[in-house]
């Protein structure tokens, strides 16, 4: 019997000290970004106010994950010169750092000699991880999630690896 997959909002409530997400593609197609990425496309303002109804649901719910003291944490395997997604979502990141996330970048270089999951994930509290899973383009599928011991151990290892390496989002220009 497959074992469900909880929701971001439950993985993040049930956070206790740590959450972290690796980020691996360069391109994603993510439903909900189709309008403000195509806003950018145009060279229009996009939506970088956390306290938009945008923003709001994802805001909320990183906000009070940190005001209970779990430090929520990004990293961003990508790869030089980056992808015009990238791009983009380099230029969003303000709303995470603003909401208490702290986030980093690594070239898909300095990555080669890491021993890195095939998917996005998030892990929590060193003892579940949720598989973000997409199809080549970047739309979303259905994720998965284990607290296999040994799933979870690859992933946090993968996750501090990335993080020790990478830049934080100030210093990284695109």
């Amino acid at each position: 019997m497959r074992q469900s997959v909880p929701s971001f909002v439950e993985m993040l409530n049930s956070a206790r000290s740590t959450a972290v997400h690796l980020e691996l593609r360069d391109q994603y197609s993510v439903a909900e970004e189709t309008a403000e990425l195509a806003k950018w496309h145009r060279g229009e303002a996009v939506d970088v106010d956390p306290d938009s109804e945008y923003w709001s649901g994802w805001s909320d719910l990183v906000r009070r994950t940190v005001a209970r003291g779990v430090q929520v944490r990004r990293a961003r395997v990508v790869s030089v010169p980056v992808t015009d997604y990238v791009r983009y979502e380099h230029h969003i990141t303000s709303v995470n750092l603003a909401i208490g996330e702290d986030v980093r970048w690594l070239p898909r270089s300095e990555a080669s000699g890491l021993a890195l999951p095939g998917n996005d994930f998030w892990l929590v509290d060193g003892r579940a991880v949720r598989f973000n899973l997409f199809d080549g383009p970047g739309a979303a599928l259905d994720p998965q999630y284990s607290e296999d011991p040994v799933v979870v151990g690859l992933c946090a290892n993968a996750f501090e690896a990335v993080w020790e390496r990478g830049v934080e989002h100030e210093k990284f220009a695109v």
